[in-house]
């Protein structure tokens, strides 16, 4: 068992991880050994428990809203991981979309993966994208518990979900009871839909005796208005304040620094006040040199 999996099962507080997507799949060979190299030296200079890789997906089922960056296949996070940062020494959590996979398709993954230590599995991005062949969140988790249980397992959880339905403590219970030890929330901007959940899950833990498992808050930095606009498309909630003074700020990116640490600093003492065992993720959603400088600086500040 690695270091990351008996401090997830210890359920201790303060994790710090970074993550990216992998590049895109029509990137050329000799940038990749490029894109890896500089990417392997960033991250073992972080102090870090771990580093997670998306599995990223189209979405456009999800809105009607014209896409703000246009979809491109990335290559897949575990491949990515396995041929071209084996240098990294930070254990890696593995995403892993089940969209269009039927279980023949997804136990097949996992036999080829059984290598892998963490994985997340994240649904489809919307229920238009269920065909009655394919596998469903619940037996996907099943079948790693039967077959596969020394993967540990962790859950998405999102926030502005929870603020639209009330509902994604009892969500976060029945992933848990499907085998997930850990959740990673989708990025924070929200800072009080944030703390309704964790209040919500606290209560309700408290209320019908079980186990709150840790969760893993991400935090981004925003370099344009673009990539704010972009943030939105994906469902990420800005509340209208902060979305006012970013784009008034004379510099956007290190006011989305300034922010997410703040934002950390609320939620780690709102936690802390209630033992709910949180850590901190750290993403670029950019390639670009300064977002990701950026990423790094909100990492080095979250404590």
């Amino acid at each position: 068992m690695s270091s990351l999996s008996e401090k997830i099962l210890r359920r201790d507080s303060g994790l710090r991880f970074y993550s990216f997507a992998p590049p895109k799949i029509s990137t050329e060979a000799d940038r990749l050994l490029v894109i890896s190299k500089n990417q392997t030296e960033r991250i073992n200079n972080l102090n870090i428990d771990g580093l997670i890789l998306y599995d990223i997906q189209d979405e456009s089922h999800r809105t009607k809203e014209e896409r703000i960056f246009p979809y491109v296949p990335t290559i897949a996070p575990e491949q990515y991981a396995k041929q071209y940062l084996t240098e990294i020494q930070a254990p890696r959590i593995i995403y892993k979309s089940i969209a269009n996979h039927t279980p023949e398709m997804f136990d097949n993954w996992l036999a080829t993966n059984e290598d892998l230590e963490h994985v997340v599995f994240v649904g489809a991005s919307s229920t238009s994208q269920i065909e009655d062949n394919h596998i469903t969140l619940t037996d996907a988790c099943k079948l790693r518990r039967e077959f596969y249980n020394h993967i540990l397992l962790g859950g998405v959880t999102i926030p502005e979900r929870h603020a639209k339905k009330g509902d994604e403590h009892h969500r976060l219970q029945r992933k848990k009871e499907d085998g997930c030890s850990f959740f990673v929330s989708q990025c924070v901007y929200h800072i009080h839909d944030t703390k309704n959940l964790l209040s919500d899950y606290y209560y309700d833990s408290l209320d019908n005796g079980y186990e709150m498992k840790p969760i893993i808050l991400t935090l981004s930095p925003c370099g344009s208005i673009k990539t704010l606009e972009f943030m939105k498309w994906l469902g990420i909630d800005v509340p209208k304040w902060l979305y006012n003074d970013l784009k008034h700020a004379h510099d956007i990116l290190q006011k989305s620094i300034d922010m997410a640490v703040a934002i950390s600093e609320e939620l780690r003492e709102y936690a802390a006040s209630k033992n709910i065992p949180i850590g901190f993720n750290i993403e670029s959603i950019s390639n670009k040199k300064d977002e990701i400088d950026a990423a790094v600086e909100i990492l080095s500040r979250v404590r």
